[in-house]
């Protein structure tokens, strides 16, 4: 039997903050849309912000659309309701063909309840190759309230 033993701060397999793509230098963003004060990048940057809000409540869909094709091993993403609670619903798509057909990889919903939940937080782990284009489609509340959707942090490695 081969055995290490290693300090409690060391991490596993990949290096949370070295892994993680640099989303800026590989991919184009389309979205359906931004408040100013919130915009995209804050929530696709490596050192963060205040992430993404949509300008007007309903269903919203950000687009990353890859200069190359990727291979993606892990997706991580944060979004947080302080406000009002809701069910959200997201939907993770993935495309080949830049964009002309998607697969559905992911769709879940989440119950958010203020104070006391307030934030969703999953790290999927897949094993997609040739990837063109992602896609998550963000329903902010199920019922049809007028909440805006909104998405904290969003990695991809």
């Amino acid at each position: 039997m081969r055995k290490n033993i290693v300090p409690r701060e060391t991490h596993i397999g990949l290096d949370i903050e070295k892994d993680w793509l640099n989303l800026g230098n590989l991919a184009q963003v389309e979205i359906s849309s931004e408040a100013p004060s919130h915009p995209i990048e804050s929530a696709l940057q490596p050192d963060g912000g205040a992430g993404w809000r949509a300008a007007e409540p309903g269903l919203q869909v950000i687009r990353l659309l890859f200069d190359q094709p990727l291979s993606i091993r892990r997706i991580f993403l944060v979004i947080e309701e302080q406000e009002r609670p809701r069910t959200q619903e997201l939907v993770l798509r993935w495309s080949r063909d830049q964009g002309r057909s998607y697969r559905e990889l992911i769709r879940q919903q989440y119950n958010f309840n203020p104070p006391g939940t307030i934030s969703e937080r999953e790290e999927y782990t897949v094993n997609l190759t040739e990837v063109t284009a992602l896609e998550l489609e963000i329903n902010p509340d199920i019922s049809g309230s007028g909440a805006r959707a909104s998405l904290a942090r969003l990695r991809l490695a």
